[in-house]
C-alpha cells in the first residue's frame, strides 16, 4: 500500500475529471456539474485517507514518489508531504466540492453558450489539481511550473465568468481585473524563474546532482543550503532569496504588492474569488515557509525584520481600507490583505508559536473567508447590488442567512471560540517573543476588525427593512449544504484545534531546527537569577 502513488492520484483525479467533463454532451449541463462534484469528493476522500495514514512522528516527508522527469537538468517528478502541506491539502480538497456547489449556477451569468457550465467546472478542477501538486512537489522546477501554470485557468475564471450585478460595465471590469491578476503574478514568477536558474547554477557548480550535474531536488538543495555546501557569497544568496520572496509576496499578497487582489475578488464569481483567496493565494505563504526559509536560512534571518514591518503595515492598511468600503465584496477582500499580513508575520517571526500559528491561520482564513464571502455572494445575488447601503433589516426577512453571516464575521475578527482566534493568538504570542513592537502594532488590528465587521453587520442586517429587501429569501437547501460545514469547521477548530496542531507542530519545529532558528529565551529578572552555588540572589 505504501508503494501506491497516492500523491499522484491526489492531483490526477481532478485533472482527469476536468478533461472528462469537456466530453459531456452539451445538453448535460447538470450532469457536468454533478460529475465535477463527485470528482471533487473523490479527491477529498484521498486527502482524508492521507491524513489518517500520515505519521506525525515519522519521516519529514512522507508518501514520497520519485521518478525521472528531465534527467539532463537534474529535474525529477518528486512528490512528498509534511504536516504543513497535509493541512493545506485538506483545506483545498475540502473547499473544492463546496465551491462547486456554491457556483452551481454561475455559468448563467455569461452568455448562452451550450458548454459554459462544462468550462466553468472544468477550470475549477484544473486549479484544484495544480494547487495540490504545488503543495506536494519536492522538485523546485516542478513546483515552479505549476506555480505559474495555475495562473492560466484562474485568469479565465476571473475574466470569463462573473456577476453582472450593479454595473453594466462589469464585463470590461472583469477583463481588466483578470489581466491585472495575470500580469502581476507572471512578473513575480519571472523574477522567481531567474532565482530558480541561479540556484541551479550553484548546485551544478558544486556538482550536487547525479553524475556531477546540478539538481532541482528540494531535499538535496535544502541539505546543501543548511550545511554550507552551496558555496555562494551572502550577497548571491540574498539575491536568490529575494527572487523567491518577491514571487510569493505577489501571490500571497503582501503590501505593497497587493493591489490586484480587491479588483480580482470583486470581478470574479464568489466561488472563484474564494478559490483564489482561500486556496491559490496560500501557495504563496506555503512557498515562504518551505522555500524561502529552508533554502536560504541566512537570508531569511537577514530580511525577517524588514518583511515583518511590511506584514504589520499590510495588517493595519487592509483593516483601515476595509472600514472605508461601501462595497461589501470589496470590504471582505481587503480583510484578506490584513489576514495575510498576520500569516506572513507569523512565518518570519521565526518562532515555533509564530510558525504554527501562521500555518493554522492559513487553514482558518480559508474557512472563514469562504464562509463570509460566499454568504455575502448569496445575498448579493438576491438583491442585485454589492452596495452596503442597499441593505438593512435583512435579519428580519432572512434570519438564517443573517445569523450565519454574523458568525462568519465574528470569525473574521478572531472572536474567541471560533477558529481564527487560536491562530491569531499564536501568531501574536510568537511574534512578541522576538519582535514585541511589531506584535503590539499588529494587535491594534483587532480593534479595527471589530469596527469593520460589526459596522458592516449593523448596516446590512439590523434596523428596519429597506425598500426592495422585503423580497429577499433565506438560504436555500443547496446553500445550506455549503454554509453549514464551514460554520461547523469554524466552531470545531475554535474549540478543539488539536488534530490540526498535532500535524503542524512537528513540521514547523523541524523547519526551524533545520535552519538553526530557536525560540528566544524568556527574559529572567536579575533578582531571580541563580548564583553559581545554586541559591538565588537576595
Amino acid at each position: 500500500m505504501s508503494d501506491f502513488p497516492w500523491l499522484t492520484m491526489l492531483w490526477a483525479v481532478p485533472m482527469v475529471g476536468a478533461a472528462l467533463v469537456l466530453f459531456f454532451p452539451a445538453a448535460w449541463r447538470s450532469g457536468a456539474r454533478i460529475f465535477a462534484l463527485l470528482v471533487s469528493l473523490g479527491t477529498l476522500g484521498i486527502a482524508i485517507w492521507l491524513a489518517t495514514q500520515f505519521k506525525t512522528g515519522g519521516a519529514q516527508y512522507q508518501f514520497v514518489e520519485s521518478r525521472e522527469w528531465i534527467p539532463a537538468f537534474g529535474a525529477g517528478y518528486t512528490l512528498g508531504i509534511d504536516g504543513i502541506a497535509l493541512v493545506l491539502i485538506l483545506l483545498t480538497a475540502g473547499l473544492a466540492p463546496l465551491l462547486i456547489l456554491a457556483g452551481w449556477q454561475d455559468e448563467r451569468e455569461v452568455g448562452n453558450g451550450p458548454r459554459v457550465a462544462h468550462y466553468y467546472v472544468a477550470l475549477m478542477l484544473v486549479v484544484e489539481a495544480m494547487v495540490l501538486i504545488s503543495f506536494t512537489a519536492l522538485d523546485i522546477l516542478l513546483f515552479y511550473v505549476f506555480f505559474e501554470v495555475m495562473l492560466i485557468p484562474m485568469y479565465f475564471l476571473i475574466g470569463g465568468f462573473g456577476p453582472r450585478v450593479g454595473d453594466p460595465g462589469m464585463r470590461a471590469q472583469r477583463s481588466r481585473a483578470a489581466v491585472k491578476f495575470l500580469l502581476y503574478n507572471l512578473f513575480g514568477g519571472l523574477i522567481m524563474l531567474a532565482a530558480v536558474i541561479g540556484l541551479y547554477v550553484l548546485t551544478a557548480r558544486e556538482k550536487l546532482g547525479l553524475h556531477g550535474a546540478g539538481t532541482f531536488d528540494f531535499r538535496v538543495v535544502m541539505h546543501a543550503a543548511n550545511s554550507g555546501q552551496l558555496g555562494a557569497t551572502p550577497a548571491v544568496l540574498n539575491a536568490l532569496f529575494l527572487g523567491f520572496m518577491f514571487a510569493f509576496a505577489v501571490k500571497a499578497p503582501l503590501w505593497p504588492l497587493h493591489t490586484w487582489l480587491p479588483d480580482a475578488a470583486v470581478a470574479a464569481t464568489p466561488a472563484s474569488a474564494v478559490l483564489m483567496m482561500a486556496v491559490v493565494d496560500k501557495v504563496g505563504t506555503f512557498g515562504m515557509l518551505r522555500y524561502c526559509l529552508l533554502l536560504f536560512p541566512s537570508a531569511t534571518a537577514t530580511y525577517a525584520p524588514f518583511i515583518s514591518v511590511l506584514a504589520v503595515i499590510g495588517i493595519i492598511y487592509g483593516a483601515l481600507l476595509a472600514i472605508g468600503q461601501t462595497d461589501v465584496m470589496r470590504l471582505i477582500a481587503y480583510t484578506s490583505i490584513s489576514h495575510f499580513g498576520f500569516i506572513i508575520l507569523g512565518i518570519f517571526a521565526l518562532t515555533t508559536q509564530g510558525g504554527t500559528g501562521a500555518t493554522l491561520y492559513m487553514v482558518n482564513h480559508g474557512i472563514s473567508t469562504a464562509a463570509l464571502f460566499l454568504i455575502a455572494g448569496f445575498l448579493v445575488s438576491r438583491r442585485g447590488s454589492r452596495l452596503i447601503a442597499a441593505y438593512g433589516g435583512v435579519q428580519k426577512v432572512a434570519p438564517i442567512l443573517a445569523g450565519t453571516f454574523f458568525i462568519s464575521g465574528l470569525a473574521t475578527l478572531s472572536m474567541p471560540g471560533l477558529a481564527p482566534f487560536i491562530s491569531e493568538f499564536l501568531v501574536l504570542i510568537g511574534t512578541f517573543t522576538r519582535y514585541p513592537v511589531a506584535a503590539i502594532f499588529a494587535a491594534s488590528a483587532l480593534v479595527l476588525a471589530a469596527l469593520y465587521v460589526l459596522w458592516m453587520y449593523q448596516r446590512m442586517m439590523t434596523g428596519p427593512v429597506k425598500e426592495g429587501n422585503e423580497r429577499l429569501y433565506d438560504l436555500l437547501p443547496r446553500e445550506m449544504v455549503v454554509v453549514v460545514p464551514l460554520i461547523a469547521a469554524l466552531l470545531f477548530l475554535g474549540a478543539y484545534p488539536k488534530p490540526v496542531l498535532d500535524r503542524i507542530d512537528p513540521a514547523v519545529a523541524r523547519t526551524l531546527d533545520t535552519i538553526g532558528q530557536h525560540d528566544p529565551a524568556p527574559a529572567v529578572k536579575p533578582e531571580a537569577a541563580q548564583t553559581p552555588s545554586g541559591g538565588a540572589h537576595k
